[in-house]
């Protein structure tokens, strides 16, 4: 081998084992919201003797508020284990408003638990859509798709929004108020089309939650006119049927399947009876966020190796179940639990217990567990998914 030839062969050589050191020491530049990646690289806080908390109590922590207005979220910052998914309690008074903003590095999907809402959003052709919304419904906004929010009617709004993204926080948004501020006059003068001197009313930094007069109940027309887009941002969830009826409780779902737009969440409503359970399961292709709409659940995690973790959850609490890791949701109050779940992927898809034994036969079940296939007759021949109390 020439010399030139060696150089060249030690310089990848060095090059490959540069790279190989970094993967392995945890060195993860597109883990963030790149569904492709997860799970590639060992997370060192999943490495460890044992499982860190997966609970956040999120509507008990300290977030923004500016006036009647007010959010709190659960990023890395707040619950480490959540790399893959962040999510957001967001209150508006009636006239608060959410103002003109977009996200870089989340697609933003959300659940109306309280009152209306007003949305606007533009796409990157110029189509814009103005949707209301009331409990129940959902919205999803693609990744940099600008948008506002506001409460709509005389009563206070909640919502819960979900990104796909634990890197990514609502604090740290691209706000109409911010950018303007912060250039010349000059420019955004010319931009506008306006004087210069008619820009010194304007905000002189981020508003964040503009305050003003209830919305009109009729959408106004935007000032381009209508330029309306041929797929909605929005999805009646709960006004449609459950996508499965049990014994022990009910799950409503919404995927790319019926929600064309929402192509990097799923979201699901699941309701328990007491003592029902959301039988052992995994999900192969997605984290999942769950928030406690009403009620209370225990919710055990299973991470291989003798691994397992169990925190109780109640209303306003976060759980947070990484890709691939075993999991079940139980109802250990003493009436029906409403719990939203989001899944960072267009497609739901769930290996659960029963299931899987299910698809094996009988002697190879007897093997594996050292039982007599008199027992293992006995075992589930379908997906149970929600097992009742009995």
């Amino acid at each position: 081998m020439g010399t030139f030839q060696r150089r060249e062969f030690l310089a990848g050589a060095a090059t490959f084992a540069a790279a190989a050191t970094a993967a392995l020491s945890g060195v993860r530049e597109a883990d963030a919201g790149d569904t492709s990646f997860m799970n590639n690289v060992p997370d060192p806080l999943l490495a460890g003797k044992d499982l860190p908390t997966f609970k956040f109590a999120l509507e008990k922590s300290k977030g923004k508020v500016i006036g009647k207005n007010s959010a709190s979220e659960a990023t890395v910052e707040q619950l480490p284990i959540s790399k893959g998914i962040a999510g957001v309690t967001m209150r508006l008074a009636p006239g608060g408003m959410r103002e003109l903003h977009w996200h870089a590095t989340a697609a933003e999907w959300a659940f109306v638990n309280e009152g209306r809402v007003r949305t606007t959003v533009i796409q990157p052709n110029g189509q814009s859509e103005t949707n209301d919304f009331a409990p129940g419904d959902v919205w999803y906004f693609p990744r940099g798709h600008a948008h506002m929010l506001e409460c709509l009617g005389d009563k206070p709004c909640h919502f819960i929004l979900i990104f796909d993204n634990g890197y990514f926080s609502e604090f740290g948004t691209f706000s109409v108020t911010d950018w303007i501020s912060v250039t010349p006059k000059p420019l955004v003068a010319k931009n506008l089309g306006i004087p210069e001197s008619a820009l010194e009313g304007f905000p002189k930094k981020e508003v964040y939650f503009a305050q003003g007069a209830v919305p009109p109940e009729k959408q106004s027309t935007p000032l381009q006119g209508w330029n309306q887009s041929p797929v909605t941002h929005k999805f009646k969830l709960l006004e449609q049927q459950p996508h499965r009826i049990y014994e022990g409780g009910r799950e409503w779902r919404v995927d790319s399947t019926n929600f064309p737009i929402s192509t990097t969440v799923t979201g699901i409503i699941l309701e328990l009876e007491p003592g029902a359970l959301r039988e052992l399961h995994w999900h192969p292709s997605a984290d999942e966020w769950q928030y406690v709409l009403e009620g209370k659940i225990s919710v055990t995690m299973f991470g291989s190796g003798g691994r397992h973790r169990i925190e109780t959850l109640e209303k306003g609490d976060v759980g947070y179940i990484p890709q691939g890791y075993g999991h079940s949701i139980e109802n250990v109050g003493d009436r029906k639990c409403r719990i939203l779940i989001g899944f960072n992927s267009g497609v739901y898809e769930t290996i659960d217990l029963s299931q899987w034994i299910a698809g094996n036969p009988v002697d190879v079940l007897a093997t594996n567990f050292s039982q007599p296939a008199s027992l293992i007759e006995k075992f589930p021949r379908k997906d149970v998914f929600i097992a009742d109390k009995s």
